[in-house]
């Protein structure tokens, strides 16, 4: 195939199309056999997928095994996702009972192509593509079945839909499906939600449909990821929140926001690339300490942002006792400004998880001197864990088996000791 000629100048004058099976056809002829880019025909990214199948897979026409993976990996691909399928069970069965009437299949898979959830309704006798694709477990990354819907999401991370003969192996030629990206809290794409149906076409907007059900499952993610982070939900009416056009965006103790959804990035902009950089007065127009208190109010409060627009706006601490952000905000010169204007929170005794002499039992490496009280062991092991983690609290905490708000509080309290004052309650 010559597709030295894709995008140039001496590419044909498409010809009309009638139908959408005459216009596919055509961009087939067009790319397949005269190596022309069909620009128009069909969409940029069918068009992308196509070029990467042309390298990875020769005969269009042979049968796709769509073989299941190994046991092995299956089991470890679900235990990897077990938080994905928690938060999706919900929305899952909700496309599930809406699509009940239809011959749709719903589809989930990992960011890799591999299926961990589909519809339990089995696929029609009409439908012997759908029933060896729709089965948990089996690959549809367009590495390994060509182009389809799910397997491009899972490539560019972008939503699409692909219809019929767009599918790359003549085999799935009877094909619709649409699929929608999910990400994490790091950015990563976490899974591709689908909608999958063989032999006819969608009765309705299938891209719409799944796209604000993967924001749903995305959102839920989320902020069940953040354990650590000052969740703030705003939009421009209070109606759209708690609704999948809701902003979100989850505040980090050192007053950096980590992470935003879609929504969030439309109205604040996308996060810059640098955490130095991601101050949260700076791109929301408050401090911590401002936001922390919103937190106290139940109902939506009016916020003027950055930009000068007015949004609505709910704040949730994920952590029960919001440990780690209060300490942050009152410790001069560790994060933040102090929480003047609001009473300390009450000191609540430790779990006993996060009790300092639970840490030593764990961490031999330092060796209890012969006279050495339990206190001073701790707080040398802590020292030197810190040390080791040039100075990192998150990852000294982490290693320590013990929350970034128990370890400030130890921190705080040899602060304070160390300069002859009575330590503080947190908070």
């Amino acid at each position: 195939m010559a597709f030295e000629r894709l995008g140039t100048a001496t590419a044909p004058r498409q010809l009309f199309s009638s139908t959408p099976a005459q216009r596919v056809a055509l961009a087939r002829q067009q790319f397949f056999e005269e190596g022309v880019r069909p620009s128009g025909l069909v969409g940029e990214a069918v068009i992308q997928s196509w070029l990467r199948c042309t390298r990875n897979h020769s005969d269009r026409q042979r049968i796709v095994p769509f073989d299941a993976v190994t046991p092995s990996r299956l089991h470890a691909t679900l235990a990897r996702n077990r938080e994905l399928l928690e938060v999706a069970r919900q929305e899952l069965a909700s496309m599930e009972s809406a699509l009940a009437g239809t011959d749709c299949r719903v589809i989930l898979t990992d960011g890799e192509g591999v299926v961990v959830h589909v519809t339990h309704q089995p696929a029609a006798a009409h439908q012997p593509v759908l029933r060896k694709t729709a089965r948990v477990g089996v690959n549809i990354s367009e590495r390994i079945v060509g182009t389809t819907a799910p397997g491009i999401v899972a490539t560019t991370g972008q939503a699409c839909t692909v219809d019929g003969a767009e599918h790359y192996f003549d085999v799935l030629s009877q094909m619709q499906c649409a699929a929608a990206p999910i990400r994490d809290v790091a950015g990563r794409l976490a899974g591709v939600l689908d909608i999958t149906m063989e032999a006819r076409r969608f009765g309705f907007d299938a891209a719409s449909m799944v796209g604000l059900y993967a924001t749903t499952i995305e959102n839920r993610l989320l902020q069940a990821q953040s354990r650590d982070h000052l969740i703030l939900r705003f939009q421009a009416s209070p109606t759209l929140l708690g609704t999948p056009m809701e902003a979100l965006a989850g505040v980090a103790p050192d007053g950096t926001i980590a992470w935003l959804n879609s929504a969030g990035a439309r109205l604040i902009g996308r996060l810059p690339e640098e955490a130095c950089e991601r101050d949260v007065e700076s791109m929301l127009g408050h401090d911590l300490a401002s936001l922390l208190r919103l937190e106290r109010r139940e109902a939506a409060q009016p916020l003027r942002l950055a930009s000068g627009l007015g949004v609505w706006v709910q704040a949730r601490l994920k952590a029960a006792d919001g440990v780690d952000f209060r300490h942050a905000v009152a410790v001069p010169g560790e994060a933040g400004t102090a929480l003047s204007a609001e009473p300390a929170a009450a000191a609540e005794p430790l779990a006993a998880h996060e009790r300092t002499p639970a840490i030593a039992p764990h961490h031999a490496q330092a060796e209890a001197l012969p006279g050495e009280t339990l206190r001073e062991h701790s707080r040398k092991l802590i020292e030197e864990t810190l040390a080791a983690q040039d100075g990192n609290v998150s990852q000294a905490a982490r290693q320590l088996g013990v929350s970034r708000g128990t370890l400030y509080r130890r921190l705080r309290g040899w602060r304070e000791q160390d300069k002859g004052t009575p330590p503080r309650a947190p908070g």
